[in-house]
């Protein structure tokens, strides 16, 4: 069975390996690459991105990715949506690696287009192992971060000498089965580093973060949640880590987000604080 009839995982784990049967003829193999498309706005992209995009005849396209730049890809490409965003239903990884195989192996240049960077949080190491096991070697093409993009688009940097000697990334959202991070011990190590961290897929687990973090960080601390950062429907919402529960529900903000939690955010805290009074004088 060809990729180009392949329409369900189901399909995907009946068909054996890719080529010809009826001639026991294997086309020549192709190639794969992992793209970075950066936290959606299309002026980000970095150039080797947009030329991996432009050459690609498979794009396997995760949900995040703008149409902006999808729209980027040859016309004759063919583009397979394999949604992947937290809390909602998604294509199963396996699927999606059976897919990469399978079209590389019909001689197909496979583009991999994930949101932010492939591999910060985007499976991007699973997916290179399980095709080197294949035989196939991957290339990568580094995106944007959303942690990144998020913070700049504000004017606020992740790390400054004054505030933070460092930065952290890390998920709010752990692998079934996981205990995932150990907040309380995080708490106490950004607290004497004087760390930035950077949350992902943390807005749905936002409160036991919340009071994890307490125990090492003091409740005054500075936080920022970001939604749909660099695009034009970006929202974001300043507080501090005791009102972090109440920040993301009071402005209604929703995955995909990140939550940023740091002294580095002081400035941006301060000016939300005194156009708040400003707006209640003016009322």
């Amino acid at each position: 069975m060809s990729l180009l009839t392949l329409t369900s995982p189901s399909a995907a784990m009946r068909t054996g390996t890719a080529g010809d049967r009826s001639t026991g003829m294997q086309p020549m193999q192709g190639r794969c690459t992992l793209v970075g498309a950066g936290p959606g706005d299309p002026e980000l992209l970095t150039l080797k991105a947009l030329k991996a995009i432009q050459s690609a005849t498979v794009l396997l396209v995760d949900d995040l990715v703008s149409d902006e730049i999808v729209a980027m890809a040859a016309p004759g490409a063919r583009v397979i949506h394999v949604g992947k965003r937290g809390g909602c239903k998604s294509t199963p990884q396996s699927f999606i690696e059976r897919l990469m195989i399978m079209a590389v192996r019909e001689g197909e240049h496979v583009v991999r287009l994930k949101g932010g960077d492939p591999f910060i949080f985007g499976r991007g190491g699973e997916e290179v192992e399980h095709l080197a096991q294949a035989g196939i070697h991957v290339e990568v093409v580094n995106g944007i971060t959303a942690g990144l993009a998020g913070l700049t688009s504000l004017g606020v940097p992740l790390t400054h000498r004054a505030h933070a000697q460092g930065v952290v990334f890390i998920t709010g959202h752990a692998k079934p089965g996981s205990p995932g991070p150990d907040w309380r011990a995080l708490a106490a190590t950004a607290h004497s580093a004087r760390l930035t961290l950077v949350i992902y897929m943390g807005v749905s687990s936002a409160g036991s973060i919340q009071d994890e973090l307490l125990s090492g960080l003091p409740p005054e601390t500075p936080v920022v949640v970001v939604q749909n950062a660099s695009l034009p429907s970006q929202r974001h919402a300043v507080g501090t880590l005791v009102t972090l529960r109440h920040t993301i529900a009071d402005n209604g903000l929703c995955s995909p987000s990140i939550i940023v939690v740091g002294d580095v955010l002081q400035g941006l805290a301060a000016a939300s604080s005194s156009a708040h009074v400003a707006l209640e004088k003016a009322a």
